[in-house]
Parts: structure tokens; sequence; C-alpha cells
């Protein structure tokens, strides 16, 4: 699958994306924003923005820069920031397997039903890695396929069918993330079934460090605060800053 391919299916997409997709996804999305305790100014890069679903469900506060390699997507999102008057969102046109961005750029990272729709991964994640910063955030809110055999069988079979309509089955989270920089921090399934992963990790890059005296993941945001992720009695984590 091509980038001429995926801008061409995403583009017919642009006009009933939000009738066929935006209530099935919605859940997650709002659990990847609302978990991401945004801190004034905090810059934000969404990859793949499509339609823009997501971007009125930010706080105001930040600064926001979304890109999208389909125009009529984009056509969507930039329909959506006049209607609710977003100053703060910027959109670009923009390949996520070379951004135009410089290093270290943003302190969050978020890339939702992006990762398995591209026709390589590994260029996107190191670029999310590239153009995030040191001890920032990347957000992947993805299908990921699954450690049932039966289900990743099935997952196997059908994804040459789903590449044609733009994503693949049969990528895992283990695959994504071998080799690089990024530390999980929190995971929790959303989405009908269960079958989609929000995945936070932490960027340590340049050698950052991760974990802290507790073994807590860690990072320290734009704004200086440090912020730590403690798990709970279910897997999943509650923010708490130290101010």
């Amino acid at each position: 699958m091509d980038l001429k391919k995926v801008e061409r299916v995403y583009t017919s997409y642009a006009g009933v994306y939000d009738q066929i997709f935006g209530k099935v996804f919605h859940e997650g999305r709002e659990s990847a924003i609302r978990n991401l305790n945004v801190q004034p100014d905090e810059r934000i890069l969404e990859v793949g923005v499509g339609t823009g679903l997501a971007l009125p469900m930010y706080p105001r506060h930040c600064r926001i820069v979304g890109i999208d390699l389909s125009e009529g997507m984009l056509e969507q999102a930039k329909m959506k920031t006049d209607l609710h008057r977003m100053t703060h969102v910027q959109l670009h046109r923009m390949d996520a397997g070379a951004m135009e961005f410089a290093d270290s750029s943003f302190d969050t990272v978020v890339a939702a039903y992006v990762v398995t729709a591209v026709p390589d991964y590994r260029k996107v994640v190191n670029e999310m890695i590239r153009v995030c910063r040191p001890g920032g955030r990347i957000i992947m809110l993805n299908h990921f396929s699954n450690g049932n055999k039966i289900i990743a069988a099935m997952e196997k079979v059908i994804s040459p069918i789903t590449k044609h309509l733009g994503w693949r089955t049969d990528l895992s989270l283990n695959t994504v993330l071998e080799g690089t920089s990024l530390h999980v921090a929190r995971k929790q399934n959303v989405n009908p079934l269960r079958f989609w992963a929000l995945v936070e990790c932490v960027n340590a890059k340049n050698g950052h460090v991760v974990k802290n005296g507790n073994g807590a993941g860690a990072y320290v945001n734009g704004n200086g605060h440090n912020a730590e992720h403690h798990a709970n009695g279910n897997g999943q984590f509650a923010n708490g800053h130290s101010h």
C-alpha cells in the first residue's frame, strides 16, 4: 500500500468518515485525551488528524498541530476548527513518515488509528520519536494483533482485505516498539469489544531516564512539572502531579 493509495482511500472516506467511524471510535479518542492531563501551553502534535473528530476534546490552553496526508480529511478538520473557533489549532498536509518539524518540537504526540494505516509504520514511529522531546509522551490508539492464536490467525487471513480499505490487522505492539526508545507507561483496551488499545509511552531518547525510585514510569512535561503514573488494581494508571 503506497502513499498515493492511502491518500486516495482516505480522501474518498472524508465526507462520510464521521458518520461511519465517529461513534465507534469515540470512546477511544475520548479516553486518550481525557487522560492526558494537558498542561497550559503544552505542545501537542496529532498525527493523522483526519476529519478532526478529536480536536474539540482538547482543552484550549494547549497548542495543537494536526497533520494528515489526505486533503479531503483536512478540509473536514478545517471546517471543525472554524465552526468551534479553535484558534489554538494549526493544520498541515504532511507525510507522517517525513515530517517537516524540527527535532523535539512537541511535548506530546498523539496517533489515533494511524500506525496500522500507513505503508511504513517504522518510519512514522521513528518520526514521532524524533519530533517529540526527550521525556515527552507518545500516545498510540490502535488495534494491535491479539495474543490469542485463533484471533491472530483470523487477523492474518483478513489483513490482505483490510489493506485495501486502508489499514492492516496483523501488526503487534511488540513489533511496533521493538528497537525504539519508547517505554510503555500505560495501556488499556478501549472501544467496542475492547479490540483496540490505548498505549501511552514515554520517549526515552537521548538517554532520558524513564523509571523513578519506586519503579513507576515518569516524565517531565514542558512546563517543568513532574508527572508519574501509578498502576491501580485493574492495570490502568492515574495521573499525579507534583509542583
